[in-house]
C-alpha cells in the first residue's frame, strides 16, 4: 500500500445507539467556531503542560450545569474513536490540513482529551492533547462523507500492509462522537441575551443598590455590561448570564430594592411599558420559592452567617437590615464599620447558597470573622447573643439540600476571579464542604480563594476559555517574579480582596479552625448552637447560584503600591507579566504586638532605596530615609503614638502620606493620592467628596480613609477634637 487510503469502508449496520460507528450519512458541515481576537487573547494559557502531570484531574463537565454540553458529556468516554489531523506526515500545515487519520481517545480532562492515532499501539510518542470541540476532531466516516484521504502516520506507515483491514477490524463495534456533535456544541454556546438589551445590574460602586446597564459583549455566554450614566474610562463589569447580579428591567421596583436610573426608565417601571431592547424575565433564571411554612420568614434585626461579598475568602457574621419582596434581604457583614447610609448592605434571595445559619462556620471548622470588636479565636455565638440580646434566623429558613455536585478536593477548574471578573484564572478544588466549594487560583495566596455554590456559573470546565474565545489567566510562577523583579509592570493583575480592617477578622483563610476558649459557654449552650445550625456536610441546603459583589479591573498604575519590598524594589512574587501577579500588600495581618505599633519610616536595614526613574506611589512609600517620622497604624484602633511631640502629621511629605495608608491597609490608592501631591497638611483637611474622588467613586474605602483621618485628628490634639466634635452637636 501507498501509505495513502481513501475511506471506501461500507456503512456498518446503523445501532440505536447513537454513539455506534455508522458512517454519518446525513452529517451537517462543521459549524464555524468562535473567532477569536487575537490581541485579546495574546498571552493566554495553555494547559497542555499541566495536563500530563501526574495526579491532575480536571473536574468533568458534567459537574457544570451552565458549561456547554454538559447536559451530555457523560456519554463522551474514553476509548471513543474520532478522525483527526493527521500532524505526522510530510507538508503538515495547520491552515490547510489535507490528510487525516483515526485516532483513540485516551484520557478526557474537562474538554480536553488525550489521543493515540491507531497503529501506535503501546508506543505514546506521538500522543497529543486537543480539544475535542475543536474543528479539527470529527466523528469517523467524516472524511468518508467529504471525500477527505485517512493517510497513517508517517512513523508507522510501514506498519501494516493493509490499512483498510485494520481500521475496519479496530473500528467495528466501537464508539465515535455522534454525528450533530458540532451542532450540540454551537448550540449551547448561544446565550439567550444579545448585545444592546437593558437589565438591572448590582452597582459595583455602590453594593447595597443596582443600576440600569447594557449588555456590550457576549463572550461564552458571560456577558460585558456597561452601566448607564458611566464615565468614559468606566469598564463596565463581567459577569455570566445566569448570575444572581443581574434582574430583569423593573426588578428593582417590583421587589422594593434602591435603582439608580434615568428618569424616564423609572416612569417605564411604574407604567409597566418595556420596549424590544429590554431584558424581561423570560431572559432569566426564577429563585427557587421559599418552603417555610406560613408565618415564618427573615426578619429585621436576625442574626446568620455569610459569604463576604467584597472578601470572598471569608465568612462573617452578619445582620438582615431589610427584608424586600420576593423573598430578598438586605444583609450587612458585621466586621466592617457600619455605614449609616447603608450603602454596605449587600442583596441576597433567601434561597442563596452563600448565607447560612449561625454555627454553620463552626460545625464545618471553617474559619468565621466575628462582628468588629471581637477576638476570632475568642468569639462564641451563644456567649455573644446572651450579652447582646438578639436572635438568629431560624434553621428552616436556609435550604439545605446537597446536590450530588461530582466536586472533589484537587480538582482543576477555570473561575472568574470575582474581585476583578474579567479574569477568568486557573484554579483547585481546595475544599468541599457540603454544596460549598473553596477555590484556590493556583500559584496564589490563600487569602485570595473563594467560596463558591457547586452551581456556581462563575466556575468552567478546563478548556472552557479555549472553546468560548476567552482569555484564560495561568497561575503564578517564578517566571513572572523574575520579570517582575526586572521592573515591569503588571498588564493584568489579580485584585486583593476588599477589606476595610484586619482587626477582628476571621484567622487567615486555609490556617484551619479557630479554636474556642471552652470557658465562653456552656456545654448544653453549644450543643445548642451546634443542633441549630445543623449544616454540615451531611446536611441538605438548596438554593440559587451563589451571589457575589465584583468590583472594576485595576489599572497597573494603582496596584504599584503593592508591589514593591522595604527596600523599594518590587516583591518577590510580584508579577510582570499580562495576567495575575500580586503579592498581598504588606502590613495587612498582625503578626504580632508589634504590628498594633505605629510603624517608623526608616528603613530597618538601614539601606538607601534605588532611585527609581520615574517616582510613583511605590518609591514615595519607601523613600523617607531616615526622617524618623511616626507612621501610626490606625486601622485596628490600637495603635500608639508613644510620646505627644512624635507624631505631626503636619509635617509629612507626600512620600509620608502614602506609608500612612500602606500600613492602614490602603496602599491601593497610594498613587492617586501622590499624584495629587497630598502632603500631611493637605491630607489633614480632605473631605469625604474630595476622597471619594481620589479613590476613583470607591464608597467603602473612602469612608475608611475619612476614619483614619479623623482618628489621626484625635491623636494630634485629643481635647481639641472633642471639643469641635462637642461644637457640631449644638
Amino acid at each position: 500500500m501507498d501509505g495513502s487510503y481513501k475511506e471506501d469502508i461500507k456503512p456498518f449496520d446503523v445501532s440505536q445507539d447513537p454513539l455506534r460507528l455508522p458512517v454519518p450519512l446525513d452529517d451537517p458541515p462543521s459549524p464555524v467556531m468562535v473567532k477569536r481576537n487575537r490581541s485579546e487573547l495574546a498571552n493566554t494559557y495553555e494547559w497542555k503542560c499541566q495536563l500530563s502531570e501526574p495526579g491532575f484531574i480536571a473536574a468533568p463537565v458534567s459537574c457544570f450545569s451552565h458549561a456547554p454540553l454538559a447536559d451530555c458529556w457523560e456519554n463522551i468516554t474514553v476509548g471513543m474513536k474520532v478522525e483527526v489531523e493527521n500532524t505526522d506526515c510530510d507538508d503538515f500545515t495547520e491552515s490547510f490540513p489535507d490528510s487525516f487519520w483515526v485516532a483513540t481517545v485516551l484520557r478526557i480532562s474537562g474538554y480536553k482529551a488525550l489521543l493515540r492515532y491507531e497503529g501506535f499501539g503501546q508506543n505514546c510518542s506521538k500522543d497529543f492533547w486537543v480539544s475535542l470541540c475543536s474543528n479539527s476532531v470529527h466523528p469517523v466516516g467524516w472524511c468518508a462523507t467529504r471525500g477527505k484521504p485517512l493517510i497513517p502516520p508517517k512513523t508507522i506507515e510501514d506498519k501494516y500492509k493493509d490499512w483498510k483491514e485494520f481500521l475496519v477490524k479496530r473500528l467495528t463495534g466501537a464508539r465515535t462522537l455522534p454525528s450533530n456533535f458540532y451542532n450540540k456544541v454551537t448550540d449551547s454556546l448561544v446565550s439567550r441575551f444579545r448585545c444592546g438589551l437593558n437589565l438591572e445590574v448590582v452597582d459595583k460602586n455602590r453594593i447595597s443598590q443596582v443600576k440600569v446597564a447594557t449588555v456590550r459583549k457576549i463572550v461564552g455566554k458571560r456577558l460585558h455590561v456597561c452601566y448607564y450614566n458611566a464615565e468614559p474610562d468606566d469598564n463596565g463589569f463581567w459577569c455570566h448570564e445566569d448570575s444572581p447580579l443581574i434582574h430583569p428591567v423593573g426588578w428593582a421596583s417590583r421587589v422594593g430594592q434602591t435603582i439608580d436610573a434615568p428618569e424616564e426608565y423609572l416612569q417605564r417601571c411604574e407604567e409597566g411599558t418595556w420596549g424590544e431592547n429590554d431584558a424581561t424575565d423570560e431572559y432569566f433564571h426564577v429563585p427557587q420559592p421559599s418552603s417555610c411554612p406560613l408565618g415564618v420568614s427573615f426578619q429585621e434585626g436576625m442574626k446568620l452567617e455569610a459569604i463576604d461579598p467584597l472578601n470572598l475568602s471569608a465568612i462573617c457574621v452578619a445582620t438582615v437590615m431589610k427584608v424586600l419582596r420576593e423573598n430578598y434581604v438586605m444583609i450587612r457583614i458585621d466586621s466592617y464599620d457600619e455605614d449609616a447610609s447603608g450603602s454596605d448592605w449587600f442583596c441576597y434571595h433567601a434561597s442563596s447558597p452563600c448565607i447560612f445559619p449561625a454555627g454553620f462556620c463552626d460545625v464545618n471548622s471553617i474559619p468565621l470573622t466575628p462582628p468588629k470588636g471581637h477576638e476570632p479565636r475568642e468569639f462564641d455565638w451563644t456567649t455573644y447573643l446572651e450579652k447582646s440580646n438578639l436572635t438568629t434566623a431560624p434553621l428552616i429558613l436556609f435550604n439545605r439540600e446537597i446536590p450530588a455536585h461530582g466536586f472533589v478536593v484537587g480538582m482543576r477548574l477555570e473561575a472568574a476571579d470575582l474581585m476583578d471578573p474579567r479574569l477568568v484564572c486557573v484554579g483547585t478544588v481546595s475544599r468541599v464542604v457540603g454544596r460549598l466549594l473553596k477555590i484556590h487560583f493556583d500559584g496564589w495566596e490563600e487569602e485570595y480563594d473563594q467560596w463558591l455554590d457547586c452551581e456556581s456559573p462563575d466556575m468552567y470546565p478546563v478548556g472552557w476559555c479555549d472553546l468560548v474565545g476567552h482569555k484564560l489567566e495561568g497561575p503564578r510562577t517564578p517566571s513572572t517574579k523574575a520579570l517582575a523583579a526586572a521592573g515591569k509592570t503588571p498588564k493584568g493583575v489579580k485584585k486583593k480582596p476588599r477589606r476595610r480592617h484586619k482587626k477582628g477578622k476571621g484567622s487567615p483563610s486555609g490556617v484551619g479552625p479557630h479554636k474556642k476558649n471552652p470557658g465562653n459557654s456552656s456545654t448544653a449552650a453549644r450543643t445548642e448552637i451546634t443542633r441549630a445550625a445543623g449544616m454540615s456536610a451531611n446536611s441538605k441546603t438548596n438554593g440559587s447560584s451563589s451571589e457575589h459583589m465584583l468590583r472594576e479591573p485595576a489599572q497597573a498604575t494603582k496596584l504599584a503600591a503593592s508591589d514593591s519590598s522595604a527596600d523599594g524594589l518590587p516583591k518577590e512574587g510580584s508579577n510582570g507579566l499580562p495576567g495575575p501577579g500580586r503579592e498581598p500588600e504588606m502590613g495587612q495581618e498582625p503578626a504580632g504586638p508589634d504590628q498594633s505599633l505605629p510603624v517608623s519610616s526608616e528603613p530597618s536595614n538601614g539601606q538607601q532605596p534605588p532611585i527609581p526613574r520615574e517616582r510613583t506611589a511605590t518609591s514615595y512609600i519607601n523613600s523617607t530615609g531616615a526622617s524618623g517620622k511616626v507612621i501610626p497604624r490606625l486601622v485596628d484602633a490600637t495603635g500608639s503614638v508613644g510620646e505627644p511631640g512624635e507624631l505631626i502629621p503636619a509635617e509629612w511629605n507626600v512620600f509620608d502620606v502614602a506609608q500612612f495608608l500602606r500600613v492602614n491597609d490602603c496602599a491601593a490608592y497610594c498613587d492617586s493620592f501622590s499624584r495629587r501631591k497630598i502632603d500631611g497638611k493637605a491630607l489633614l483637611t480632605l473631605t469625604k467628596d474630595q476622597i471619594i474622588d481620589l479613590t476613583g467613586m470607591k464608597v467603602g474605602p473612602s469612608l475608611k480613609i475619612y476614619d483614619l483621618i479623623q482618628q489621626l485628628k484625635i491623636k494630634i490634639n485629643p481635647a481639641q477634637e472633642r471639643m469641635k466634635a462637642s461644637f457640631k452637636k449644638l
